[in-house]
């Protein structure tokens, strides 16, 4: 088991074996999660916790519905828009 010691400045040093690991560099931002069994690390999510009802409102669209085969079409196309021939 692997242990290190807390600085008087409230600092811990993650050993590297632990830091490489789990891929973490110098600056990575990390959230710090209190549990009953001890403290947790973790890479804070990239997005926002929401819920559905807050995002629905940008799937807003007037007109009939599309089929699957309509859907996969338009893909289709701004796939080959952006990317050309590659």
């Amino acid at each position: 088991m692997l242990s290190t010691r807390l600085s008087s400045k409230g600092q811990v040093i993650i050993p590297e074996s632990v830091r490489a690991l789990h891929h973490w560099m110098p600056g990575q931002d990390l959230e710090v999660v209190d549990t009953p069994e001890g403290v947790f690390l973790r890479i804070p999510s990239l997005f926002p916790a929401t819920t559905l009802d807050a995002v629905a409102g940008i799937l807003a669209y007037a007109g009939p519905a599309k089929s699957i085969e309509e859907m996969e079409a338009a893909i289709a196309r701004g796939v080959a828009d952006r990317h050309g021939d590659r």
